[in-house]
């Protein structure tokens, strides 16, 4: 009985090891989608750009040509990201820019954890 109770601990303890990197792998493949998502939204501004001489008043103007479907950010939000910071956000600035803003749970491709804009010079 005893050896049986030890056996049921053991192998819950390896469940919950299991699961926890599970998690952790999750997280960090969102925030690789949310970098390739932004980089994807980017080149296709820049292809719109490079047609139209200024970006477009809103992403889904890119569809179908330059993008087959604008990305939604993965959900749910990670690390101290908001559910409201997670979503792509999108502005066209002064001086023929834009500004597309999202957030990382943890640090991703030599960017930080936490929120960040996306400009035609590139992520800051």
């Amino acid at each position: 009985m005893e050896i049986a109770a030890v056996g049921f601990s053991i192998l819950g303890m390896l469940a919950s090891v299991v699961l926890l990197s599970l998690n952790s792998a999750r997280a960090k493949s969102r925030d690789t989608k949310r970098l390739a998502d932004v980089r994807q939204i980017a080149s296709a501004l820049e292809l719109y750009r490079n047609d139209y001489k200024s970006y477009p008043a809103a992403l889904k103007t890119l569809e179908p040509v330059y993008i087959g479907i604008v990305p939604q950010a993965p959900a749910p939000a990670d690390g101290t990201c908001s559910e409201q910071e997670n979503q792509y956000q999108y502005a066209v600035k002064a001086q023929a820019g834009f500004e597309l803003s999202f957030c990382l749970g943890e640090q991703a491709g030599g960017y930080a954890a936490g929120k960040h804009v996306l400009t035609q010079e590139g992520i800051k």
